[in-house]
C-alpha cells in the first residue's frame, strides 16, 4: 500500500466522485481509477461503490477511511519532523555521538 493509493482513496471518499478527486489532485480521471482498483486488488475488497450518479463508501471502504486520514497525518508529521532537524542542525543520532554507540550498546550482553 502506497501514500499516493491513500490520497487518491481519501479525495474519493471526500469529493463522493471521481472526476471531483481527479480535479482536487490535478490528475486525469482514469489515474485515480487505475489507483482506486490497485488499492482494491490489494486489499481483496472493494473500497467502494460506484453508480453513475455518486461514488458510496463500501463497509470496507468506510474502516479504511479513518485509518486512511492518520496515515497520511502520520506521513505529513514524519515529513515536519525531518524538516524541523534539518531548521535546527541536528545531523547526528539522537542522544549519541554516532550509530554504532547505539547499536554496541543495543547489543551488550545483559
Amino acid at each position: 500500500m502506497e501514500l499516493r493509493q491513500l490520497e487518491h482513496f481519501v479525495a474519493v471518499a471526500e469529493e463522493a466522485n471521481f472526476t471531483r478527486a481527479a480535479a482536487r489532485l490535478h490528475v486525469v480521471q482514469s489515474a485515480v481509477s487505475a489507483t482506486i482498483k490497485s488499492l482494491e486488488r490489494e486489499l481483496g475488497m472493494p473500497l467502494l461503490d460506484r453508480n453513475s450518479k455518486r461514488v458510496l463508501l463500501t463497509d470496507a471502504g468506510a474502516a479504511l477511511l479513518p485509518r486512511a486520514h492518520a496515515a497520511l497525518e502520520a506521513a505529513r508529521e514524519a515529513v515536519d519532523a525531518v524538516a524541523e532537524a534539518r531548521r535546527t542542525g541536528r545531523h547526528t543520532a539522537a542522544g549519541h555521538d554516532d550509530l554504532g554507540s547505539a547499536s554496541r550498546r543495543s547489543s551488550a550482553p545483559r
